[in-house]
């Protein structure tokens, strides 16, 4: 099948070269010429696994085209995913400006029948909007053509997004045009060839259903926090009280950690423009308003450990910091927790050294104007000389490390845990004056 792709960012670059795996001919377009120059040469502007193997081969092999040019993009592609960036307004609420855009560009120059499928995270009414923008370009232009819109939303975890894609655990399409559903039946065929995880439902449910999913999971993630807190109170261990409530089948493990905050570019985007919806609505969301002040009180806990044991001048004192981007395996820095951790630490005086395994030029590139922050080559090196270590991202690199190394660098022995990577006991016995999530 001929598809379209509008705008390479995570959700569009991952979407594209997927569906160009499966034998599909993709173009991918952006107007950003110096990203798709980057495209073109084979390597990536976002870091996740498997990605740009992908993207290689199906560009190698004609399947994967990327451009600048809008007619050629809409001429292409019977189906046309947009894809673009939906970042949010001063009001918490979705801008929709890039998508708005996307479809009166496809309503400007299509010229057949086409599927205009919104993949991007957007607010309940918006494909009507979309729908409103096409047939306003086409009233202009005087011409009469069929055209379909459909709500396809992603749920891809950054760092297994293309396993998510690839075997995803539901699809939903929400559509009303019976020739658009069985179009986008035809191009998920391959990827759900087992048993069918389709599911069509109309257009409103499908736009509020990725809504609900990200709002249900940082919930989980915020009720965890919170318990967090009461158990250090308490003298129980959180990890413990997870394994307990995460065996229950009806609540399970994932989404269950305590740690410190949750960060990317889907959780905190998402639960503010739903809290903003539902304000319009008059129904306000008393308990996702909740759930991020949690979150937001949640990303200074660090540094409350770290003032109880050095005082609120940190001046003089140098802490090494574990990890950057808001989760493992990528280089995402958007509301990551280190952010606040690193600008806290900085605005009391102390010295930062930081280390990620793939972040850094990230992290540089939004980090780069903050006063006594340095960027380390290797985990060990961003020890020497610190008096304790801070982990705020749960890389793999960091599960095992040669903890008498670790004891011998730091001058104060202390480790602060934003991710509960460590045994508290074991920690103890090692020397360690050891300060995780929740851990009694």
């Amino acid at each position: 099948m001929k598809v379209t792709v509008v705008g390479t960012g995570y959700v569009g670059l991952v979407t594209g070269a997927c569906l160009s795996e499966m034998g599909n001919h993709v173009v991918c377009l952006d107007l950003d010429a110096d990203k798709i120059r980057t495209l073109r040469g084979g390597e990536l502007p976002i870091y996740e696994p498997g990605l740009q193997e992908i993207v290689q081969r199906n560009a190698a092999a004609g399947r994967l085209e990327f451009t600048t040019d809008v007619e050629h993009a809409v001429a292409h592609g019977t189906i046309q995913f947009i894809a673009v960036g939906t970042p949010p307004d001063e009001d918490g609420s979705a801008d929709l400006q890039y998508v708005l855009a996307a479809a009166r560009n496809i309503g400007k120059t299509m010229t057949d029948f086409k599927v205009v499928v919104d993949k991007s995270t957007v607010p309940v009414g918006t494909a009507d909007k979309v729908k409103a923008a096409v047939q306003e370009e086409l009233d202009r232009r005087g011409v009469k053509l069929d055209f379909a819109v459909v709500s396809n939303p992603e749920f891809l975890k950054e760092g297994a997004a293309v396993a998510d894609f690839m075997r995803p655990d539901r699809v939903v399409v929400g559509a009303e045009d019976e020739r658009a559903i069985l179009l986008m039946r035809a191009l998920y065929a391959p990827f759900i060839r087992n048993h069918d995880r389709m599911m069509v439902m109309d257009i409103r449910s499908a736009e509020f259903t990725k809504y609900a999913a990200n709002a249900m999971l940082a919930t989980r993630i915020s009720f965890m926090n919170e318990l967090a807190l009461v158990a250090e109170k308490l003298g129980a261990d959180i990890e413990l009280v997870r394994q307990g409530i995460g065996s229950d089948p009806r609540i399970g493990y994932h989404f269950l950690y305590a740690g410190c905050g949750y960060g990317g570019s889907c959780f905190p985007k998402d639960v503010k423009a739903l809290i903003r919806t539902a304000e319009e609505v008059g129904q306000p969301l008393r308990l996702l308003e909740a759930v991020e002040a949690v979150n937001d009180r949640q990303k200074q806990v660090l540094v409350g450990k770290i003032v109880d044991c050095y005082g609120e001048n940190l001046s003089g004192k140098t802490f090494a910091v574990w990890g950057l981007a808001f989760k493992p395996n990528t280089d995402d820095m958007r509301e990551a927790p280190s952010r606040v951790l690193i600008a806290e630490l900085a605005r009391r005086g102390a010295k930062i050294q930081a280390y990620d395994p793939v972040a850094v030029d990230e992290a540089k590139r939004v980090l780069g104007h903050v006063e006594r922050l340095s960027f380390a080559e290797s985990a060990r090196a961003a020890l020497e000389g610190a008096d304790a270590l801070v982990i705020v991202t749960e890389w793999k690199e960091f599960r095992t490390p040669d903890f008498e190394a670790m004891r011998d660098s730091l001058r104060d022995k202390r480790i602060f845990d934003g991710r509960n990577l460590y045994e508290p006991k074991l920690m103890k016995t090692l020397g360690f004056d050891y300060r995780g999530i929740g851990r009694g």
